[in-house]
């Protein structure tokens, strides 16, 4: 049997040990050091020992704790409770304004953090009660939180993005400022749809009565936007600024946001000792898992492109009868698709590199083909069956059932499938802010 036969079997039996409910990373190790050794004999141990010492010594992952810990200190220092409160006050009066509400602080908890369990959580915790008692839509409102919270897979600092950089061989903060508008116009695309929705049928979203506001003056409003949402927004704002305007490496403005989250918590006096051991351990226990599942599906990726598979993959799928664009639609309906069952680690660092070379052979930009997948990767957070956001959702909204959080959430499927019909239709979506910055 030949070795890129070989490659492509221990593909498949990846993805069965995946869905079998294997721990991947120790499906990524087993599967690549047995065909690893069967293609190139006992030098695929010292092949393990390379690929994990090469990530750890990547200077560019040290990002991944340093934003994970900026996230968890908003997240615990109640900073974004009194946004969502603030911006409740300003906007209670519109239809549809909780709506609005959750979308703009997800995804100014996007910009915050990539962690989209923690913003599912922290939405439905902060939302889900207001929204019940308020009247609104149960499925509407399952799915904006979902929605929203998935906005951080995408809008910079993204975890997804930072490893994806790597793979498809673009520096990191060209994909941070590529996904800047792309994300921008999903949230918006999000709040136009549920406005909308909203003012053709007011029983959706209902405006908040006057005796839920309660009796706030205009200056009371102002003062809570200022200190509600100017300075987590200063934050955000100044970390990312930097990365995109090439002041800061992502590493450096990761450290300088962190310390600008932790400063900011301690002066509102909403850190305790026991909030900043809980962003530590929990910082420390996300990066550790994240680096592991890294490490060895680089590692798999490593041998199956030593045993020749990925080559024999671009070469068959450069000789399909189809036009470009119509292999582009394939290869992201094929992420789609997995999407569903798999989680994103292992689409991006094991279907990603195999789909790449022709992509680049179809000519086609990579930094445009790689916010794509991460915009069509989204929907794996909202689509059954794993569709995790539903089940973080459903932890803290037990009164919710799973029907209509998924049947909620798949109307924002739709939406994020426009926006990428979109994005491909006009790629200067994506291309025109890295090349103005450029």
């Amino acid at each position: 049997m030949s070795e890129p036969i070989l490659g492509l079997i221990s593909l498949g039996l990846l993805f069965v040990g995946i869905l079998a409910g294997y721990p991947m990373a120790f499906t990524f190790i087993f599967i690549g050091l047995v065909f690893g050794y069967f293609g190139m004999g006992e030098r695929v141990v010292n092949l393990l020992q390379f690929q994990f010492f090469a990530l750890m010594r990547n200077t560019t992952m040290a990002a991944i704790p340093l934003f994970l810990f900026m996230g968890f200190l908003l997240e615990r220092s109640g900073l974004m409770e009194r946004m969502f409160m603030a911006l409740r006050l300003l906007l209670g009066r519109v239809r549809g304004s909780l709506y609005l509400v959750v979308l703009i602080v997800a995804t100014v908890f996007a910009a915050a953090t990539g962690i989209v369990g923690a913003s599912v959580t922290v939405l439905g915790v902060m939302a889900a009660p207001i929204m019940t008692a308020s009247g609104y839509d149960t499925r509407m409102s399952a799915g904006a939180i979902g929605a929203g919270g998935t906005l951080g897979v995408l809008i910079p600092p993204s975890i997804l993005l930072i490893v994806l950089g790597p793979v498809i061989g673009v520096p990191v903060s060209d994909l941070f400022t590529a996904a800047i508008i792309p994300g921008l116009l999903l949230s918006t695309v999000y709040i136009l749809y549920t406005l909308i929705r909203s003012y053709l049928r007011p029983e959706l979203g209902p405006p908040v009565s006057f005796a839920e506001l309660g009796e706030t003056t205009l200056m009371e409003k102002l003062k809570e936007l200022m200190l509600g949402i100017v300075p987590v927004v200063g934050i955000i704002g100044a970390t990312l600024g930097a990365i995109v305007s090439g002041l800061a490496t992502p590493t450096d403005a990761a450290a300088c946001g962190a310390l600008a989250a932790l400063v900011l918590a301690l002066l509102y006096r909403k850190m305790t000792w026991e909030a900043f051991k809980y962003c530590v351990y929990n910082t420390i226990l996300l990066t550790a898992m994240i680096m592991f599942l890294l490490a060895s599906a680089n590692f798999f990726g490593a041998v199956f492109s030593r045993l020749g598979s990925a080559a024999l993959l671009t070469d068959f799928l450069t000789s399909l009868p189809f036009s470009p664009l119509v292999m582009l639609v394939i290869m992201l309906g094929i992420v789609f698709v997995l999407g569903a069952p798999l989680e994103w680690i292992p689409i991006v660092l094991v279907v990603v590199p195999i789909f790449l070379p022709s992509m680049v052979q179809l000519g086609f930009d990579p930094l445009w083909f790689a916010i794509l997948v991460a915009v069509t990767l989204q929907t794996s957070w909202l689509t059954p069956p794993m569709g995790l956001s539903a089940f973080f959702l459903k932890g803290v909204v037990p009164s919710w059932s799973m029907g209509d959080i998924y049947l909620g959430m798949m109307q924002f499927v739709v939406l994020q499938l426009f926006v990428v019909g979109l994005l491909i239709a006009f790629p200067q979506i994506i291309l025109w802010l890295p090349g103005v910055l450029n």
